[in-house]
């Protein structure tokens, strides 16, 4: 692997968490270092960083808050 794809990805704890649990992504580095913005996009999907997955959990969230609103609304009739 090429000394700067390899300090960037230690400098990066989460890319080097996102390697060490699926190491075929150090295979693509080697071969391919300028796969490094797939490999970004890839951790950020599989740690629900994305901005779709970010929107959906603060729905759900939301949502969940709406619920126990109204759960504690009617314990107080």
């Amino acid at each position: 692997m090429e000394p700067d794809t390899y300090r960037l990805i230690q400098q990066r704890e989460d890319i080097w968490r996102f390697i060490r649990r699926n190491p075929q992504w150090y295979r693509y580095l080697t071969r391919e270092p300028n796969r490094l913005s797939e490999l970004e996009l890839a951790s950020k999907q599989y740690y629900g960083k994305t901005l779709p997955q970010r929107l959906e959990k603060t729905q759900q969230n939301i949502q969940m808050i709406r619920l126990l609103m109204e759960m504690a609304g009617s314990w107080n009739d």
